[in-house]
């Protein structure tokens, strides 16, 4: 078993925390009071090369495998709690590596090379009003006429909306799920690139308020008689459920390192709090309570971050070697999925209170990560979705009880 990361790797995550802490970290509040990340950080971003970095090269991208993306996912959580940078971040980059995979590829190349250069969004649609995790579920259609398919219905609690369709000079879209033969269930549905923006049809968009990572925008749209061309299929037809879930495993791992990366970030600011503050004569940190629930955080999330790790770990390896089972990568996805976002969120609940009143207060940073670390339970699928996931992993498919 070999724990380090290359040579290469360790320089990469080197040089993104240099720039994260030194032009992303200042901004938290900026970026939450803002309701927006600031351009400049996004050109910096994309001159870096981390933007769009799984796509391949020819398509603007950098070819980066699984790992190095959680490495720049990690560094962002750490510089940004309030996680709304990671999310601009890791939704292109998950969704771009399917859209290289799947996606045409002088449309793909269009679009991602935009991306990269931070200049549009890409990102996806699968939920609706009334459907959520349970995909099966979805209303929206898509008829082949001709050479075009015709979308109707509607996608809801989708990240980027505002972005596309106002706060980036070249829009982008969204890899937007429906079904195509509604007599087959998830083996009905097909994906499709909808560049909400451009299309012809009547579009309409709905901005929503989050509780936390304030800087990126939720939304929702709908569709009703829009018109894309078959070019904009993504993968075969009725194969865009399969498709989706990795996508899903993608970025549910790098999600993972995304909340630990927040996380330790607000364990190792309390650390200097708590051997600052002093509590009857003696500093915060001396007192075993304080102690043995820093120990334990600290250790949960050591190892909550090793298995994100082995899960991108293990996503490159089936993606390029085929040394895993499609399956496989899923049940390690979700494991790291169920637990990272619940353990961060423990750690800086737990961070919190050592603050005292501080810590509830609108000024304490703290606050921003324990708010952007919950979206993450629902985000990319729920974590009562992931435990039936692993436990199907381990029983078999004929022990789902909603079968």
């Amino acid at each position: 078993m070999d724990f380090e990361f290359t040579e290469e790797q360790e320089l990469f995550r080197k040089s993104i925390r240099e720039y994260c802490q030194k032009n992303l970290a200042p901004r938290l509040f900026d970026i939450e009071d803002g309701g927006r990340i600031p351009q400049d950080i996004i050109e910096g971003l994309a001159n870096m090369g981390i933007l769009a970095m799984t796509a391949s090269p020819e398509k603007g991208g950098a070819g980066a495998d699984a790992v190095t993306a959680g490495i720049a996912g990690e560094e962002i959580g750490r510089a940004d709690v309030s996680c709304a940078t990671a999310v601009f971040y890791l939704v292109p980059t998950a969704w771009g590596y399917v859209f290289n995979k799947y996606g045409d590829s002088e449309l793909s190349k269009k679009v991602l090379s935009k991306v990269a250069k931070g200049r549009a969004f890409i990102g996806i649609a699968t939920t609706e009003p009334a459907a959520g995790s349970d995909l099966a579920n979805i209303r929206m259609l898509a008829v082949k006429k001709g050479s075009t398919y015709i979308l109707n219905g509607e996608k809801m609690y989708t990240s980027g909306v505002k972005e596309v369709m106002e706060l980036l000079p070249e829009a982008g879209g969204f890899l937007t799920l429906a079904k195509t033969d509604p007599s087959k269930g998830t083996r009905g549905m097909s994906l499709f690139y909808v560049p909400i923006k451009e299309v012809s049809g009547e579009v309409s968009v709905t901005y929503l308020r989050e509780m936390g990572r304030r800087g990126i925008s939720t939304g929702g749209f709908s569709l009703k008689d829009v018109e894309v061309p078959e070019e904009n299929m993504v993968g075969p037809e009725n194969r865009g459920f399969y498709i989706c879930m990795e996508g899903f495993d993608f970025a549910r791992s790098i999600i993972s390192v995304v909340c630990c990366g927040a996380a330790m970030s607000a364990l190792e600011t309390a650390m200097d709090y708590i051997k600052q503050r002093n509590v009857f004569g003696n500093p915060l940190a001396k007192y075993e309570g304080v102690q043995f629930k820093l120990a334990e955080n600290y250790a949960k999330l050591d190892a909550v971050r090793l298995l994100g790790y082995k899960a991108l770990w293990m996503f490159d390896k089936e993606q390029r070697e085929g040394k895993f089972t499609r399956f496989e990568v899923t049940r390690v996805a979700a494991e790291a999925k169920m637990l990272a976002p619940w353990v961060a969120f423990d750690a800086v609940n737990d961070a919190m209170q050592w603050y005292g009143a501080y810590g509830y207060m609108a000024e304490c940073p703290l606050q921003i990560a324990l708010r952007g670390i919950r979206s993450y339970m629902w985000a990319e699928g729920a974590t009562e979705i992931m435990k039936i996931i692993v436990a199907r992993e381990l029983l078999g498919k004929e022990y789902i009880a909603y079968r």
